[in-house]
């Protein structure tokens, strides 16, 4: 059964979607929201899948490491 987990977004993790952006080449505020999706999906148990209309940026951030389902 799908799951949704909320979390609060932290300092740490702010930091950490920072260098997701850095990392995949993206950015401004644009791909701020999508960074902090990525960042916590990466730190969840695996399997992990993310629904989203921006899959080609999902992608980017996320890597192989996360399934990517575009909406």
């Amino acid at each position: 059964m799908p799951c949704v987990k909320v979390e609060p977004v932290t300092e740490q993790a702010a930091i950490a979607a920072a260098g997701l952006l850095n990392g995949a080449g993206l950015r401004g505020h644009k791909y701020a929201i999508g960074a902090t999706v990525a960042e916590l999906a990466l730190r969840q148990p695996r399997p992990v899948a993310v629904l989203t209309s921006d899959g080609d940026d999902m992608t980017r951030l996320c890597g192989k490491q996360v399934r990517v389902i575009p909406a």
